[in-house]
């Protein structure tokens, strides 16, 4: 039986910024995809990471002296409805993913805040200062909250016919997602003569109760996981075809002698950014926050760049441009060991 012969895919290098990396903050760059890849991912991605990612919530309290959400506490400032808004608020980290059981207990004038509650090991509380409640000098303030873990958006889980409970139990809507905030943006970006392959920007705003690396690495396990039970037949292995013809890439040289590898130049890209002839004021600019060599600044980020002291728009346009007539960018995230290693491998 014949068998295909399938045409390789080009696999991406994903990078994390490392200068605004935090565990609530980070963006991601990947590059070079399939043209049109980008848009696909970076959706399928962001609707994962706002509605698919596990996280812990509070789902029902009981608070001494009420029955319901509608109630007034005595000695205490905000009635029911109030501290039941602060207390859907509060940032838990669950260590295991089991249900867990939390306490409050405030006597005399004060004000009640995450930082008072008494959790069980495997709950951490991270918003410390979040406030729940005002206190009165003659009141107090009893609450034993109960945490489980969920994904996405759950309503107010009440027994059904039996709205107010023998214990006194009020029930909450959660909200279980640790993703705050997801955006993407989608470049072009150049693979050897080939101009339209796509550079994708992942940008992730957690909680703070899962990394954002973590958090796309939930996402991409969700997404594979899914997926692999729409295949009908043997997976096609895509990833070794093209690791194979990443391998076999091709070290030329142009006419004038210079080493290129996939159409990159490489000896271009290790010479002082002098060769580039740019404007003074651009040029200075670039020396003075110490990019020397052509390989320094296609290694910048467009945000780095634009950062840069004294550096308009006119400079970054220019800049820019230049790069682009000799088929070179930004944040391309080349390696100096791989050009030496690429003109040694030409010598031979």
């Amino acid at each position: 039986m014949d068998r295909k012969t399938y045409q390789p895919l080009t696999i991406s290098k994903v990078k994390w910024d490392a200068e605004i990396l935090t565990q609530s903050e980070g963006r991601l760059v990947a590059q070079p995809l399939e043209p049109g890849f980008g848009l696909t991912f970076g959706n399928a991605l962001r609707r994962v990471l706002l509605g698919g990612i596990e996280g812990a919530a509070v789902t029902s309290v009981i608070i001494k002296g009420v029955n319901n959400e509608f109630s007034v506490l005595p000695g205490v400032i905000e009635d029911a409805m109030q501290v039941i808004l602060n207390i859907k608020e509060i940032v838990v980290r669950n260590k295991t993913g089991e249900p867990g059981v939390m306490r409050l207990s405030v006597n005399g004038e004060s004000v009640a805040t995450v930082k008072d509650i008494v959790a069980d090991d495997h709950l951490e509380l991270l918003n410390q200062d979040h406030m729940i409640a005002h206190v009165a000098k003659n009141g107090s303030l009893e609450i034993e909250f109960f945490v489980e873990g969920g994904r996405g958006y759950r309503p107010a889980k009440w027994p059904v016919g039996q709205m107010l409970q023998p214990d006194g139990k009020i029930y909450l809507d959660a909200v279980f997602a640790p993703v705050r905030k997801v955006s993407y943006d989608v470049f072009k970006t150049r693979v050897g003569d080939t101009i339209d392959y796509d550079k994708l920007v992942l940008s992730v705003e957690t909680d703070g109760t899962i990394s954002p690396v973590d958090a796309v690495n939930y996402a991409v396990s969700v997404l594979r996981t899914q997926l692999e039970h729409f295949l009908s037949v043997q997976e096609i292995p895509f990833n070794a075809i093209s690791k194979v013809a990443e391998e076999a890439q091709s070290v030329t040289r142009h006419e004038k002698g210079e080493v290129l590898v996939g159409g990159l130049p490489v000896d271009l890209l290790l010479k002082p950014i002098d060769a580039l002839e740019f404007s003074v004021r651009a040029h200075n600019c670039l020396i003075n926050a110490g990019v020397a060599r052509i390989i320094d600044l296609v290694n910048m980020s467009e945000d780095a760049l634009q950062k840069t002291k004294n550096f308009g728009k006119k400079s970054f346009d220019e800049v820019k441009e230049g790069l682009k007539q000799h088929g070179l960018s930004l944040d391309m995230n080349i390696q100096e060991a791989d050009l030496l290693a690429i003109k040694d491998k030409a010598k031979e």
